[in-house]
C-alpha cells in the first residue's frame, strides 16, 4: 500500500487479534501514525506499515 493512502485510512472499532493483523486495525494504524509524526516518509513508512502488521 502506498505512504499516503497509510494516513487516509479509517481504522476499524476494535481490534480482532488475528495473525498477520489486518490492513485497518487501529494498532497498526496508531503505529503507523505515530511514525509519520516522528518524521518517517515514503518507503520507510511502508515498512513501519508491514512490520506493525506482522508482529
Amino acid at each position: 500500500m502506498k505512504a499516503s493512502k497509510l494516513l487516509d485510512i479509517k481504522p476499524k472499532k476494535k481490534c480482532c487479534r488475528s495473525k498477520p493483523r489486518c490492513k485497518k486495525c487501529p494498532l497498526v494504524l496508531h503505529k503507523v501514525r505515530k511514525a509519520e509524526m516522528v518524521g518517517i516518509r515514503g518507503k520507510e513508512l511502508e515498512k513501519v506499515y508491514r512490520r506493525a502488521r506482522k508482529n
